[in-house]
């Protein structure tokens, strides 16, 4: 068992650099079942999500090269099962992005439906609904999705009755290999959408319309291998840079994105933080006191779900009262009795939390209950006094490379303990 073990209390200050997003690689890697060749791909974060889904490629039969630059090479030619199975994906939720590049390559698939945080429903039902409008045949048995589409997936219109990220990503990779014209409507419009189309375009695909509501793909007989480039992570940058919000420093994050975070530069300007951008960089310095700010999370561009548990973080030591409402999940608050633990004033009210800002935060011993919880609970332990030991950061390892080192770098005293 691991433990983070942290001695708040000391502003952190300095600069560190952005890894590739988690989660853009991620449906980056499923899309490389879709290709003819090898694929490479750059700037892949070395962590525990991505080792499972490569020893899932790997199961599968794909070759895969993983050197120390973050490039990750794989070759899905001589893949032969078209399966993901429970063992091998119960700790992920991103397993379900297998399923449509497996069902366009091999016209069948056998899935397990996904593990990982347990911070709510996920739509998976969304992504069948759609094979089904493409010709597949759809059942569950024994907890695993299996699809058959014996004569090819057929271009269709697909329309989601809500906004679902990994939902438009499976369906986009699943109609790159199709018959005919699909058309996504009220489609995700994350970075992380673009970022999979942009690669897929790259490789032979032909998609239009990604970045907004409606993405269309004209179905092609085979993609290519080639280079991919993942995207900055905007989640770890805004995690970095309201590492040194919370605790009154100055941070600067490096080979980023900024227009990735308007919605989070937006709310962090309204605390009154002062914020530099660059063509590839964020500074974020704090305010002698942060300003109470309210939060509504929305699909992108709104403010990130991902980012709801940081900035509460942030919001328990701010002057006056914030209201933080979750709209994406509906167990997206488990973060909130640890917080508590540490001296935070929070209440819960539905799908609100109303945090009144408190003078300081105090060490305590507290538990991770998901990734993003757990960036959380990091935050508050670099601005607590005294000493913050936090569980279970298997979580934390899912969505963070290096987070002991990048946060010493900016002055932080955490170490990493193995009991």
């Amino acid at each position: 068992m691991e433990n983070i073990v942290i001695q708040g209390g000391s502003p952190l200050v300095g600069s560190v650099e952005s890894s590739g997003a988690k989660n853009a690689a991620l449906p980056l890697l499923a899309a490389a079942i879709l290709a003819d060749g090898p694929v490479t791909f750059h700037r892949i974060p070395h962590l525990n999500d991505i080792a499972t889904m490569t020893k899932l490629l790997v199961w599968q039969g794909a070759e895969v090269e993983y050197d120390d630059q973050n490039r990750l090479t794989i070759d899905t030619t001589r893949a032969d099962k078209p399966e993901a199975p429970y063992d091998m994906v119960k700790t992920m939720r991103a397993s379900s992005l297998v399923l449509g590049p497996l069902l366009a390559r091999f016209g069948e698939a056998r899935v397990s439906l996904p593990g990982g945080c347990a911070i709510g429903a996920r739509p998976i039902d969304l992504h069948l609904k759609a094979l089904e409008v493409m010709g597949a045949e759809i059942s569950v048995e024994h907890g695993d999705v299996i699809a058959k589409a014996p004569d090819g997936l057929k271009g269709k219109r697909v329309f989601f009755d809500q906004v679902t990220v990994t939902g438009t990503e499976n369906i986009m990779m699943a109609a790159v290999l199709a018959d005919g014209e699909t058309i996504l409507e009220n489609a995700a419009r994350e970075p992380e959408v673009v970022n999979l189309a942009d690669a897929l375009r790259s490789l032979g695909a032909e998609i239009e319309g990604d970045g907004t509501g409606t993405i269309t793909i004209q179905g092609v007989p085979s993609i290519a291998g080639g280079d991919v480039y993942t995207i900055a992570d905007r989640i770890e940058t805004a995690t970095y840079l309201a590492a040194g919000l919370i605790t009154g420093g100055d941070v600067t994050v490096t080979k980023t994105d900024p227009k990735l975070l308007d919605a989070f530069l937006a709310r962090v300007k309204e605390a009154g933080a002062t914020v530099e951008v660059g063509d590839d960089f964020i500074r974020c310095a704090a305010p002698e006191r942060l300003q109470a700010v309210n939060i509504h999370t929305m699909p992108h561009p709104g403010f990130p779900t991902d980012l709801q548990a940081q900035f509460m973080a942030m919001m328990c030591v701010a002057d006056g009262m914030s209201l933080i409402s979750e709209t994406i999940f509906e167990n997206r608050f488990m973060h909130v009795q640890e917080l508590v633990r540490m001296g935070a004033d929070i209440q819960l009210d539905g799908h609100t939390a109303v945090v009144k800002g408190v003078d300081q935060l105090s060490g305590a011993p507290v538990m991770a209950t998901d990734l993003r919880a757990s960036a959380s609970l990091v935050l508050a332990g670099v601005a607590a006094k005294g000493e913050t030991v936090i569980s279970r950061v298997y979580h934390i390892d899912r969505g963070y490379e290096r987070i002991e080192e990048k946060m010493r770098s900016l002055g932080a005293n955490i170490e990493r303990h193995y009991i």
